[in-house]
């Protein structure tokens, strides 16, 4: 086995300085993702369209895939691997849910190299983007995938009632086994445009306890800063009153789903584009603008921030243009005009019993009101008051000068939202 050396939480990289994740080098898992999802969604395609059914959540499909090929796949010069993919006719109606064909989500992701980026988060995952910028594919624990898989069907009844929404949009979730080891993988719609410099970032959870960036993150080209952060370097982020109330609406929708699922730590991405300011050089792979080629904008339905959110659309049309790419406008106060993208991430986690113990601990050495990990109503609640308040602003009136938005009230809102029964929580087969 060749010598590797620790390249940070993300994975380690081998003597010629490739990155690897769980013994297995990257290009090789490149690899394996395009020919797997290429074989599986290329035979899906034989399989006559119907509703899905409760047990096509459960379904679990698998196919070898040897170096030297078979009848059935292809050879390749990658280690044997076998490919399994989860609920297949479930995904593909999801798909279908965001108008994604059947060769366009094989063109985006088998047809050019895909790019990988550095890691944003303290999860350990990889991350790659596919050159056309429209998925995200991510590692993800056995826990998360088996969550994921339990979640389906509730959770995608919400996304079938409310396709406009900030949680993420998982398109596949798919398990490559290659020597003795398992990595699991989703597929999801990419919050962040590459050929939209992003001016800040920030991983927001409206906790205070130690939610400021590292030392060593603040060094990075295009370092992602988190809740305290933010105060520091703005005083909030204005926005219209329909464009305000209209994101503020789908936020507190989309708590209400979370919470519902007794899903708890997610976090806001959100990244703030300075339409004033030249575009600052350098940045991660896959982040910098100025390869030649005029921007695309994506295609999969309600992908962008701005088709995202709640309302009538009024307060898009005047910026539906491809130089916003989807972006939502704003301002900071001092009247800087912004763009702004943004997402919920980092949803597969429930409050379990590790989370109870994890809070009750930090509730002992700091104020318990403060910590990113809390029961999920209280979660929601002070996630929203933040965003509310803390983040983003209502443009007020030219009288009454810049001032802080009316705060989120959670009693309010609970009364005038449906109340989405949680139907997920029943004997589901075991992931292997």
């Amino acid at each position: 086995m060749s010598t590797t050396t620790e390249n940070g939480v993300g994975g380690y990289r081998n003597t010629s300085g490739e990155k690897t994740y769980k013994k297995t080098t990257s290009s090789a898992l490149k690899g394996a993702i395009q020919l797997g999802i290429g074989y599986t969604v290329g035979n899906l395609t034989s399989k006559p369209d119907r509703d899905v059914l409760m047990q096509d959540f459960y379904v679990v499909e698998s196919v070898f895939l040897p170096s030297e090929g078979s009848n059935l796949t292809p050879a390749h010069h990658y280690p044997d691997f076998r490919f399994k993919t989860y609920a297949p006719l479930a995904f593909r109606y999801f798909r279908e849910l965001f108008g994604i064909k059947p060769d366009d989500y094989l063109y985006s992701i088998c047809n050019e190299p895909l790019i990988e980026l550095s890691n944003p988060g303290a999860s350990g995952s990889l991350f790659y983007l596919t050159s056309d910028d429209e998925f995200i594919i991510k590692t993800v624990q056995h826990k998360e995938a088996e969550f994921l898989q339990k979640l389906l069907p509730g959770y995608y009844m919400n996304l079938n009632q409310n396709p406009r929404t900030l949680l993420p949009k998982f398109y596949g979730l798919y398990c490559i086994q290659s020597g003795g080891v398992n990595i699991r993988l989703v597929v999801m719609n990419n919050v962040l445009p590459r050929s939209v410099k992003m001016n800040y970032k920030y991983d927001l959870k409206g906790s205070t306890y130690k939610r400021r960036a590292s030392r060593k993150e603040r060094e990075k080209a295009c370092p992602v800063y988190k809740d305290l952060d933010f105060q520091d370097m703005h005083e909030g982020l204005y926005f219209d009153a329909d464009t305000y109330n209209a994101l503020m609406k789908t936020l507190q929708r989309d708590c209400l789903v979370l919470e519902s699922f007794k899903i708890m730590d997610y976090s806001l991405l959100l990244a703030v584009h300075v339409l004033d300011q030249s575009p600052k050089e350098g940045g991660e792979p896959g982040q910098a603008v100025g390869d030649g080629k005029r921007p695309v904008a994506q295609r999969v339905l309600y992908s962008t921030a701005m088709e995202s959110i709640q309302g009538d659309g009024k307060a898009a049309e005047a910026h539906t243009t491809d130089d916003t790419m989807g972006g939502i406008p704003a301002k900071s106060h001092k009247e800087e005009k912004l763009l702004i993208f943004l997402g919920i991430i980092d949803i597969l986690q429930s409050y379990r019993f590790i989370k109870k113990l994890e809070h009750s601990w930090k509730a002992l050495v700091y104020d318990g009101d403060s910590v990113s990990v809390h029961r999920p109503g209280f979660y929601a609640n002070r996630f929203l008051k933040f965003m509310s308040t803390s983040v983003f602003r209502k443009t007020p009136s030219k009288s009454a000068g810049f001032c802080s938005s009316v705060p989120y009230d959670r009693d309010t809102f609970m009364t005038q939202a449906v109340t989405h029964a949680s139907h997920w929580d029943r004997k589901t087969s075991v992931m292997v």
